[in-house]
């Protein structure tokens, strides 16, 4: 069963003059819909305005909300803020909070957006408004839903929003594996960052994958996962740097999960990147991903997982 995270504002209109194409999300949940696979939908609640401003500077919250962001900072962002995109960030955000909580109820839960991973204290950048991954590990820890949180970013683009926002706090790890010449070209600096050379393929992403992620996870010893599941590192890719097929995609998303799960830890996907001429192709990437991440997940509860998820059952529906 796949738990996935929708609300009818992930598909607001365009805004007009941006390059970002938003019609992959409607296509994410076609081919969802299409797969025949089990899948359960779940409309999340706008992320409350006061859990925006404990990460974000209250008056970039503020622009956002009233569609009053500068010219300059929707320049960053790539696309105007308008009041369709700031009900949608909102949605998106709450969708990534509670994907976590589903996450900690079933083992695995996506988002079907979100995965903002650039936006800053003060504006967003790179089609990023709100960081959806820095507000829920935020929340979930300030309100005692979780004590440790890892964040694995696996998006061609290092998350250097996130490190930002969660820099010096030894309750979140932010682990980003990107390609070492793309966007940013002033990169951040995460707990642990891993630089790939252009090019990459399967075999080597998934060499470097495993190699920093088990250790992390066994040091670190999270008890939720947050997984910045961007497909962009896809060889197609028309913003990637990366070489990976459709096959190591697959085994990037099921390793992710496959050593959170033997360990009991709970993994949340947001979408994160992917980018092409033709929105199917992309959205079908991200709904296979999410799949992958799903069967891998299985029988949940894990068996020594079972005592921490009945907890995290009874606050769900608390």
């Amino acid at each position: 069963m796949l738990h996935v995270v929708h609300h009818a504002d992930y598909l607001a209109p365009a805004p007009t003059g941006g390059s970002f194409r938003f019609d992959k999300y409607r296509g994410v949940m076609i081919a969802l819909r299409d797969s025949g696979a089990p899948l359960t939908e779940h409309a999340p609640q706008p992320m409350p305005r006061a859990w925006l401003e404990a990460v974000h500077d209250p008056a970039y919250v503020a622009e956002v909300l009233a569609a009053r962001v500068p010219a300059a900072k929707e320049r960053r962002i790539g696309f105007a803020v308008t009041p369709h995109i700031a009900a949608r960030v909102q949605h998106t955000v709450g969708g990534t909070w509670l994907a976590a909580r589903l996450a900690q109820r079933h083992g695995y839960a996506a988002n079907s957006a979100a995965g903002s991973h650039h936006a800053l204290h003060e504006t967003g950048a790179g089609y990023c408004v709100f960081n959806d991954l820095a507000v829920t590990a935020h929340r979930l820890i300030a309100q005692g839903e979780a004590q440790r949180i890892l964040i694995v970013d696996c998006d061609v683009h290092q998350g250097d929003g996130t490190a930002s926002l969660t820099a010096g706090r030894a309750d979140i790890f932010t682990l980003s594996l990107h390609a070492a010449r793309n966007f940013p070209v002033r990169k951040a600096r995460s707990t642990l960052d891993v630089a790939l050379p252009d090019g990459t393929g399967d075999e080597a992403y998934l060499a470097a994958l495993a190699g920093a992620l088990v250790p992390t996870i066994e040091r670190f010893a999270p008890d939720l996962v947050l997984y910045q599941a961007g497909v962009d590192p896809h060889r197609d890719d028309r913003l990637g740097r990366l070489a990976l097929s459709d096959e190591g995609l697959t085994r990037r998303d099921r390793l992710v999960v496959a050593e959170a799960r033997r360990r009991g830890i709970p993994v949340a996907s947001a979408l994160g990147g992917g980018y092409g001429d033709d929105p199917m192709v992309v959205a079908r990437r991200h709904a296979c991903s999410m799949l992958a991440m799903a069967a891998e997940n299985g029988a949940w509860p894990a068996p020594q997982a079972a005592r921490s998820a009945a907890v995290s059952a009874e606050r769900l529906s608390a």
